[in-house]
């Protein structure tokens, strides 16, 4: 049992490794933000589709009934994904990533909603902690600052994500993840794709090479990965577990991109991430 435990959560953190990749490559592909998310969602539908009719894995929704939390999911994800990018468009990776990952103190204040899980009222802490977190990184409170702007889409990046986390619970018991990450991948794709044909991407053929990265190794194989933890974990102990992402963000931004956090990144990025140990060592009792 311990070992199969310590199975899953390897899997885990090397999900959370490659979905931390994100923020890198979103910072620095030269494409308009919806594009790369249209490139990302239908390069990762089609590499999980391929993946899946490998494995042989039933691509069928099962019940009709399913079919509206699924849609719902896949918007979620898709304007998660775009609101996410923007925040790194605005910011730069570390504000972008860590403003985004408050999505797991959001999960655990939404569980209660969505499962029979109890409410625990140390949740209300931690999202203090949280709250208190993004005001250390928030510079003036100036709408027209765009680092704060990029906090704000993170913000509101991390909600629709831990909706859709929530939303997606339900099936993982009755579906594969890969199939559940290309149902949700294809859906995001179709209803991007007329914007795209107002979008200028004359410049595609440079980037390709990092938007099948982002493709391939982010969306289609670290989702897929993290969709099917959530037969081992909770959501909400995922979820936190999945937040040492910024961390892995941070570190590949400094290598490839030089970018410095400044001390107030460091302070409100640590209070955000102290929620992760609390919640962690919480889940283990």
């Amino acid at each position: 049992m311990k070992n199969n435990h310590s199975n899953h959560l390897l899997l885990l953190t090397f999900a959370t490794l490659l979905i931390s990749t994100s923020g890198t490559l979103g910072k620095f592909i030269d494409l308009p933000t919806v594009a790369i998310i249209w490139w990302r969602s239908a390069l990762g539908a089609l590499f999980l589709y391929g993946f899946c009719r490998y494995k042989k894995l039933n691509l069928k929704i099962r019940s009709k009934s399913d079919l509206p939390s699924i849609i719902l999911g896949g918007l979620l994800l898709g304007t998660h994904w775009v609101t996410y990018f923007y925040a790194l468009k605005l910011s730069n990776v570390a504000l972008g990533m860590l403003s985004m990952f408050t999505f797991p103190v959001i999960t655990a204040l939404l569980e209660p909603f969505f499962t029979k899980s109890k409410f625990n009222p140390i949740h209300i802490l931690l999202a203090l902690i949280v709250l208190l977190g993004i005001y250390i990184l928030a510079p003036e409170l100036n709408f027209k600052n765009t680092y704060l702007k990029g906090i704000l889409f993170g913000l509101f990046s991390a909600l629709c994500y831990a909706l859709r986390n929530l939303i997606l619970k339900r099936h993982v018991n009755n579906y594969n993840g890969s199939v559940l990450m290309m149902q949700q991948a294809l859906i995001v794709s179709i209803v991007l794709l007329p914007i795209m044909f107002y979008l200028d991407t004359s410049n595609i053929k440079t980037q390709l090479p990092y938007v099948i990265i982002l493709g391939l190794v982010t969306t289609a194989i670290g989702h897929a990965l993290f969709i099917s933890s959530l037969k081992h974990f909770s959501v909400s102990t995922a979820s936190i577990i999945g937040s040492t992402q910024p961390i892995f963000g941070i570190i590949i931004a400094f290598i490839f991109l030089n970018e410095i956090p400044s001390p107030n990144t460091f302070i409100g990025g640590g209070l955000i991430l102290a929620t992760v140990i609390i919640e962690s060592i919480k889940s283990r009792k």
